[in-house]
């Protein structure tokens, strides 16, 4: 399972607010690879936080629509097994959220999720919104998120603004949600990602 998992991840780098470029999965491995997650819709925020100056690294936000996707501005999660779309990362099932947030967590930094469930109108409006956004420039990803935040109804307060931990306060005014933090204190071996267990829902 261990070897399994570690060659499945072994094409991954590491994350942070990166460069983007445009990324455009064939339609078949699209197909197979949508997620519909059986919970109600929602919106997560996904905040990068670093140990140390406590300031934030990078921003991405998970749509649980009509399909669950994560749409990680200028970020570098990457797998040939994972199809991924201008940003826009597909099939976001228990095992890819898993891998997803544990390829953040590690000794320099902690993930806080920020969930808040939101109507089916809604949370289409997001999966509409970040599917059509395009493929987003460096360093933009705070930027990217707060634009398509702010076009939904019940998100209007949420500040236009370039720091990650800027979005994370003004999204924990959103009432409901429903906050976690990842942590990881050993460094992983290169190559491999252990999936954390509480991602696995």
């Amino acid at each position: 399972m261990r070897r399994a998992m570690a060659l499945l991840l072994l094409p991954l780098w590491l994350a942070g607010c990166g460069g983007a470029e445009p990324v455009w999965a064939p339609d078949d491995q699209v197909a197979r690879a949508i997620y519909r997650h059986p919970a109600p819709p929602s919106l997560t925020l996904v905040t990068m936080i670093n140990n140390e100056s406590g300031a934030g690294g990078h921003t991405a936000l998970v749509v649980n629509g009509s399909q669950r996707v994560i749409f990680d501005p200028a970020g570098s999660f990457s797998n040939p097994n994972v199809p991924e779309r201008n940003d826009v990362v597909i099939g976001a099932d228990p095992r890819v959220m898993a891998f997803y947030i544990d390829y953040h967590a590690r000794p320099e930094w902690r993930v806080i999720t920020q969930e808040v469930r939101v109507s089916p109108e809604v949370a289409q409006r997001a999966l509409a919104l970040v599917q059509t956004n395009g493929a987003v420039k460096k360093a933009h990803c705070a930027r990217s998120t707060t634009a398509i935040l702010r076009q939904l109804p019940g998100f209007g307060h949420v500040r236009q603004t370039w720091y990650p931990k800027e979005v994370m306060e003004d999204f924990a005014r959103v009432p409901g949600v429903r906050t976690e933090e990842f942590v990881d204190p050993v460094e992983d071996e290169p190559g491999y990602v252990e999936p954390n267990p509480r991602f696995y829902r």
